[in-house]
């Protein structure tokens, strides 16, 4: 085992991509499914509180001032006034207190500039060419070139032959981003990428060997003193055999991840174990038993864990 002093010698401007794709089904709710179906008619549905009866829009199931449930709705003029704006890198947004209504929407500016709004402007909707069932079916509100013509004080009118509530929304989060490896990481990941070397760093005051490396320890908090390098086997303390399908997995079901406390290490390293059949991976697998990296040979480097393929068994458990 050999050892030097920790510096932070990694690539701190070493960036890996990363993406969070997230697809799932939004439930609407009653009243948000009715505003959303609504749009599609060209009509803006609020929800009247039947206790404080102050108007809420979007349409809500409880009212947030007082907490009372709500089953009353009312469809609102597209006109009102602007109580506040800001510039977006889309557009110029703003809180828009549509008449009638008790709260502000929010919903964006269109053909204007933000030097040319003031509080208080009176607005309009102007409606998408083609809805869809969305708060897109707004398009946006623009300013009325006749504030005469459109004066505040409309009242919310009865909502006649209510549509059918939106039941479900498709959605998807989708996410990049790049993630930092920062000094400690960094010269591990180099250090696997360039020389097949795996390190941890020492604490100076429990001595714990930390694998993945980290400026401070874990149990203790003390900054950590030297590099260290640990070897390539190990012992499994603990496996799991994954056999259900989720999404980001990167290798299909069965197959095992193992936490291991690697040759020279004190904490517990998590990778994949292979090199056995998974059909009686739950017996010949076992807590103890001793495992060493399996490198791959067959592309480049990436300078990641990944640049171990596995582990694999190289003796029974001690």
């Amino acid at each position: 085992m050999s050892t030097s002093q920790a510096e932070a010698t990694g690539s701190p401007d070493t960036f890996f991509p990363g993406r969070i794709a997230l697809p799932y089904t939004l439930t609407a709710g009653r009243s948000a499914g009715l505003f959303l179906a609504e749009m599609a008619k060209r009509r803006i549905v609020g929800s009247r509180c039947p206790s404080c009866r102050k108007v809420l829009v979007p349409a809500q199931d409880f009212c947030a001032p007082c907490g009372a449930e709500i089953d009353e709705y009312v469809q609102l003029p597209e006109t009102g006034s602007i109580t506040g704006f800001t510039q977006s890198p889309n557009g110029i947004l703003a809180l828009i207190r549509l008449d009638g209504a008790d709260v502000d929407l929010v919903h964006r500016i269109l053909d204007t500039t933000l030097g040319d709004l003031a509080l208080g402007d009176r607005v309009t909707v102007r409606w998408a060419a083609e809805p869809s069932g969305g708060i897109l079916d707004i398009e946006g509100f623009v300013v009325a070139e006749d504030a005469d013509a459109s004066p505040a004080g409309a009242e919310p009118g009865e909502l006649t032959e209510p549509a059918d509530p939106v039941p479900q929304i498709p959605y998807e989060i989708d996410l990049h981003y790049e993630h930092a490896y920062g000094p400690y990481y960094g010269r591990l990941f180099d250090e696997l990428a360039t020389t097949r070397r795996i390190l941890g760093v020492r604490c100076p005051s429990c001595k714990n060997v930390l694998v993945p490396p980290r400026e401070r320890c874990d149990v203790c908090f003390t900054r950590t003193g030297e590099w260290v390098d640990v070897a390539d086997t190990g012992i499994v303390k603990a496996f799991s055999i994954i056999h259900l399908e989720f999404v980001g997995q990167t290798q299909e079901p069965p197959y095992v991840y193992a936490e291991i406390i690697l040759d020279g290490a004190s904490t517990r390293l998590i990778h994949a174990v292979g090199g056995i059949d998974m059909a009686t991976a739950k017996e010949t697998l076992s807590p103890g038993m001793r495992v060493r990296a399996v490198w791959r040979e067959d592309a480049p480097a990436k300078g990641t864990l990944e640049d171990i393929r596995h582990f694999e068994p190289i003796g029974a458990p001690s």
